[in-house]
C-alpha cells in the first residue's frame, strides 16, 4: 500500500470518527438536556432576575418536580440547541489549534524528557482549548441565559430561541457583553486539561506496569476516577463563569468583575455555593470516561496498524 493511499484512507477514517462523533454527542446532547437544564439552574438561579430568593430551587429533586409543573415538560429543552450548534467548531478548532500550538513550541523526546514534553502538551492543549473557546463562548453563554429563563408564557420569557439571545444581549452592550465569564471559563479550561491529565498519568504509573494492558473495566475506573476529582476541583470556575453570564443582557449590575461575583456567591451560601450542581456533572462525566476508553483502544488500534504497514513495506 503506498503512503498517499494509506494516508487518505487514515484520513477517511478520521472524518467517519468524527462524524459518528458528531451523532453521538447530538444525541448525548439530546438525551442529556433535562440534566444539563438542571445543573445550570442550581449553578446560578441566585443571579437570576426571574426568580426571588425565597422561590429559588431546593435542589435536583425539587428542580425535576417544579420544572414541568410551572414550565412543562418540554422546558427541559431550552438552550439545547446551543450545545447543539457548537459542536462541530468546537472539535474542529480544538483538532486545527492544537497542532497550530504544537508547531509554535519546543519538541522534547517523551521518553528521555517526559516531564517537559508533558508540560508543552499541556501549555498547547490549554491554549487550543482557550482559543477555541473564543469563538464559541458566545453559544455557551446563549445557553446559560437560556436555562435560566424561568418565564411560563411567550411573554413572561425573556428570549424566544437562540438568535433572539444572542442579538439581545450584543444590543444591551455590544460584543463585550458576549463574553462576561469568559476569563474564569478559559482558567478552567486549562486547570481541568492539566488536572485531567497529570492526574491521569500518575494514576497509570502507580497502578499499571509498563508490560500491563489494563482491561477496560479497569480503564475506565482510573478515567472516571480521574473525571470525578478533575470536576470537582475546577467545578467553581465553572459557577463562577456561569453567574458571571447572567450579567448579559441586563441593565443593572449584578457583578463589578469575577472578584466582587466570588465574594457576592461565598456570602450568599459559602463554600457550597460553588457546588449547586456539581453531582449531575459528576454522573455525565460518566459517558465522557468510557468515550476516553474506547479512544485508547482507537489508538492501539492504529498504532497495531501502523505497525503492520510498515512490515508491509519491509517486505
Amino acid at each position: 500500500m503506498s503512503e498517499s493511499t494509506w494516508n487518505r484512507e487514515r484520513l477517511q477514517r478520521t472524518s467517519v470518527a468524527l462524524a459518528t462523533g458528531g451523532i453521538s454527542a447530538h444525541l448525548g446532547t439530546l438525551f442529556g438536556a433535562p440534566i444539563e437544564r438542571v445543573k445550570l439552574i442550581l449553578q446560578a438561579q441566585q443571579s437570576s432576575s426571574q426568580i426571588t430568593t425565597a422561590n429559588q430551587y431546593k435542589g435536583i429533586i425539587d428542580v425535576l418536580k417544579r420544572i414541568p409543573r410551572e414550565q412543562g415538560v418540554m422546558s427541559f429543552w431550552r438552550g439545547n440547541m446551543a450545545n447543539i450548534v457548537r459542536y462541530y467548531p468546537t472539535q474542529l478548532l480544538n483538532f486545527a489549534l492544537k497542532d497550530t500550538y504544537n508547531n509554535m513550541f519546543p519538541k522534547y523526546n517523551p521518553q528521555t524528557e517526559f516531564g517537559k514534553f508533558f508540560g508543552m502538551s499541556i501549555l498547547s492543549g490549554g491554549l487550543a482549548g482557550m482559543t477555541a473557546l473564543l469563538f464559541v463562548y458566545p453559544l455557551d453563554l446563549a445557553r446559560t441565559r437560556m436555562a435560566l429563563d424561568f418565564g411560563t408564557t411567550s411573554d413572561t420569557r425573556q428570549f424566544t430561541g437562540l438568535w433572539n439571545c444572542l442579538s439581545t444581549v450584543y444590543k444591551s452592550g455590544g460584543i463585550g457583553s458576549l463574553y462576561y465569564g469568559y476569563a474564569a471559563s478559559a482558567v478552567g479550561v486549562i486547570a481541568y486539561r492539566a488536572l485531567y491529565f497529570g492526574l491521569y498519568d500518575a494514576a497509570k504509573q502507580r497502578l499499571f506496569s509498563t508490560s500491563e494492558r489494563p482491561n477496560y473495566f479497569k480503564s475506565w475506573l482510573v478515567y472516571q476516577t480521574v473525571t470525578t476529582l478533575a470536576t470537582l476541583l475546577t467545578y467553581p470556575l465553572n459557577t463562577i463563569s456561569r453567574n458571571l453570564a447572567m450579567q448579559a443582557g441586563r441593565s443593572d449590575v449584578l457583578y463589578t468583575g469575577t472578584l466582587d461575583c466570588i465574594r457576592k456567591l461565598y456570602a450568599n451560601g459559602g463554600i457550597r455555593s460553588f457546588y449547586g450542581g456539581a453531582m449531575f456533572s459528576i454522573i455525565t462525566s460518566v459517558g465522557g470516561a468510557l468515550m476516553l476508553v474506547a479512544y485508547d483502544a482507537f489508538k492501539s488500534h492504529m498504532a497495531n496498524e501502523s505497525g503492520s504497514k510498515d512490515s508491509a513495506d519491509k517486505e
